[in-house]
């Protein structure tokens, strides 16, 4: 498949992991990300800091990965005394989350990131996700933003549509 046009860099602590992100993140990015935060989540990582600040633009299915973990991540402390920080996003991702109306599930935080001295760093691999995981994860997260605000219907609608009939060819191997 493409090769990933971000990188992640993963730096966790006792109660928290930060993922960085660089690069555009896009479509052929997402899966690896989605399982990254799923893998860190089901590790008991519940305070998550996604560093923005070296994101230059992130596409409609980075979005709705994006805005599927901060979901569930709310749903699972209602409180939200953890959740997500987004860390200087830029005004243009600011604005998409804004304008799809997923803004609201995650915090956002400006200026220096302090990060304890007792932090580990690893820089995930690739799972080198096939085209079947990319549509699969590309129309959940298309779904998702159509469930976070009812005016990305319209927005999505088509390319749901067009996903979910190229995801059934995948899957019948035709």
């Amino acid at each position: 498949m493409s090769t990933l046009t971000a990188k992640l860099l993963v730096l966790v602590g006792k109660d928290f992991a930060c993922v960085k992100i660089s690069g555009r993140a896009n479509f052929s990015f997402s899966p690896d990300f989605k399982v990254l935060l799923a893998g860190l989540a089901q590790k008991g990582y519940g305070h998550f800091i996604i560093d923005l600040s070296e994101c230059v633009l992130m596409d409609s299915t980075f979005l709705g990965v994006l805005a599927g973990f901060g979901l569930k991540m709310n749903q699972a402390d209602a409180s939200n005394q953890r959740g997500i920080e987004l860390f200087n996003p830029n005004a243009r991702v600011t604005e998409l989350l804004e304008n799809l109306g997923a803004l609201h599930l995650f915090k956002i935080i400006t200026g220096a990131l302090q990060l304890p001295g007792d932090v580990e760093t690893h820089t995930p691999e690739s799972t080198h996700p096939t085209h079947e995981q990319i549509t699969r994860t590309s129309l959940e997260a298309h779904q998702t933003l159509m469930t976070v605000n009812p005016d990305n219907v319209a927005r999505f609608k088509d390319v749901t549509q067009f996903l979910a009939e190229d995801l059934k060819t995948l899957e019948k191997g035709i």
